[in-house]
């Protein structure tokens, strides 16, 4: 597995945590976003994830900026993403089960590090389920 990570300034600190836990699992993680704390933009980190999703160079997208909002914004402007910005665990289980969710958006200054990496750990371990939901996500884009 194949994981796209982008980050703001917010979501550094979570983002060198998710990238050894996803590591230590022997997850390939190519790191899109920034490496410090300075002020940045986030889409400029985004979209690159949003792309590699995209392509299919990667499985999967993790996005993390203050709220969480802006970075999923910036991803579901793609199409065929589908972003899911996630506070707790059972939001992130649902995305992946219902949504089939492709890019988890974590918004750092809300959540703590514990957490975001247990969510991080469900967004992964977690499939689609497929069944009713499909006929659903496969409504969603409008992009041609």
């Amino acid at each position: 597995m194949k994981i796209a990570i982008g980050n703001d300034h917010a979501g550094t600190q979570y983002k060198f945590n998710i990238i050894k836990m996803l590591e230590d699992k022997g997850v390939e993680v190519e790191n899109f976003g920034t490496d410090t704390e300075d002020s940045m933009d986030y889409p400029d980190t985004i979209h690159p994830v949003a792309e590699a999703v995209e392509s299919g160079s990667a499985d999967l997208g993790i996005i993390l900026c203050g709220s969480g909002n802006g970075a999923a914004m910036t991803a579901n402007h793609h199409k065929n993403i589908r972003a899911a910005l996630c506070w707790n665990k059972e939001l992130v289980a649902l995305a992946r089960q219902h949504n089939n969710a492709n890019i988890l958006s974590i918004p750092a200054r809300y959540v703590s590090n514990e957490e975001a990496l247990d969510f991080v750990n469900t967004f992964i371990n977690t499939d689609f389920e497929g069944g009713r939901h499909l006929n659903r996500i496969n409504k969603i884009p409008v992009c041609k």
